[in-house]
């Protein structure tokens, strides 16, 4: 595959260098990602759901949306294909006929260890050239710039 990425920035993004970086980077982790769960047959985002029902199976949609960080569109939609997949049940709980219960299927446990090699092959691939000072230094400031972001999405938002 050639690489279509140019090395040079954008006059737009001459100001926002570093969110310019996070852009590209994230664009290209997301497409190698995307491509290792189409091996797995999933689509992006099903596995971390997957990887919550791993830890705990049994959790709401609610719980599920809240706990992969993703949006309820998008929960409810992976988690339908899912079910239709044969990876998940969804039941009414029986406390609240409302509130849906997800459960992980045998097929759906058995994708637990693919998943866990799909992410140590990314972490492989994504760490190659870096060192450990390097790792741990780019995820804390990758956790720093997340919290920057969320804070101003809720103050920006109100909440």
């Amino acid at each position: 595959m050639p690489d279509t990425t140019s090395s040079e920035l954008p006059d737009a993004a001459r100001d926002g260098r570093l969110s310019y970086a996070i852009f590209q980077l994230a664009r290209v982790h997301r497409g190698h990602a995307a491509a290792m769960l189409r091996a797995l047959n999933l689509h992006p985002g099903q596995e971390l759901l997957l990887m919550q029902l791993f830890d705990r199976d049994g959790q709401t949609q609610a719980e599920l949306l809240e706990r992969a960080g993703l949006d309820h569109s998008t929960v409810s939609k992976s988690l339908r294909r899912m079910q239709e997949a044969g990876l998940l049940t969804r039941e009414p709980a029986p406390h609240d006929r409302r509130v849906m219960v997800v459960h992980l299927t045998d097929a759906g446990r058995a994708l637990r260890e693919p998943i866990a090699d799909m992410w140590r092959t990314l972490e492989q691939i994504s760490v190659r050239d870096l060192t450990p000072d390097q790792i741990e230094m780019f995820t804390a400031c990758a956790r720093t710039i997340e919290k920057s972001v969320r804070d101003h999405g809720r103050q920006a938002s109100g909440g």
